[in-house]
């Protein structure tokens, strides 16, 4: 697969804070191509999560222009969002947000269950990817029987177990401890570089950023290159 996924030109966001209008970001532009996997740094409040809210259809800009598999992402509905967050997007963040009621394996599999697999197949390739993660005997846990680094294994196959065209990641290791933290950001990579997806992670931690292809600094609302 060739080409650019994700394309953002001169993205502005502005929020209204009382009288004032703070300009979070100041005209991103920001092209990601397919099997490339890009590292976001930036301080705490810099604007990584905004940023990646609105490359995943979470936001809306304030202004410009916005495409996903050279598809524009201007004019669509809420349903068309909604889509292709389910079909072209994997998110992971830095609170693993499973359902506590579910196990292991159901947690993954409902992404796929979304799209319209069958159960069947969706618990076999939701099955499948939790074992690339280590967790082939964690199954049938539910959360609250989980370590963090292990809730945090299965958030990340549920985000690629339907193998989006782009991975967003945000902090995806900012709850853990470095050892875990290392152990789960290395299987992220790998499972990413088997499956040939595109990756923006954002990261405070220069070391797991320099594992990827590139770098980009979020400052002062507007990127700049390593």
């Amino acid at each position: 697969m060739m080409g650019t996924i994700l394309d953002l030109s001169s993205i502005k966001r502005d929020f209204i804070q009382g009288p004032k209008t703070l300009n979070i970001l100041r005209g991103i532009d920001l092209t990601v191509e397919a099997g490339e996997s890009v590292a976001l740094v930036g301080s705490s409040g810099a604007g990584k999560s905004t940023l990646l809210q609105i490359a995943g259809l979470l936001d809306h800009p304030t202004s410009g222009g916005h495409s996903i598999a050279g598809r524009s992402m201007g004019g669509l509905n809420e349903k068309e969002r909604s889509t292709i967050r389910s079909n072209d997007l994997g998110f992971v963040y830095q609170f693993h947000h499973l359902l506590s009621d579910f196990t292991a394996l159901e947690n993954v599999a409902i992404a796929l269950r979304i799209q319209g697999v069958s159960p069947k197949k969706s618990n076999e390739r939701a099955g499948e990817y939790l074992s690339h993660m280590g967790l082939a005997d964690r199954l049938s846990h539910r959360p609250s029987e989980l370590s963090g680094g292990e809730q945090q294994r299965v958030a990340i196959a549920r985000a690629l177990v339907t193998k989006p065209k782009l991975l967003l990641a945000d902090e995806p290791t900012g709850n853990l401890d470095e050892a875990t933290s290392e152990k789960v950001f290395s299987l992220l990579l790998e499972m990413v570089k088997r499956d040939g997806l595109s990756a923006v992670i954002a990261t405070h931690d220069k070391s797991l950023a320099a594992r990827l292809d590139r770098i980009v600094y979020l400052h002062d609302g507007l990127l700049q290159n390593a």
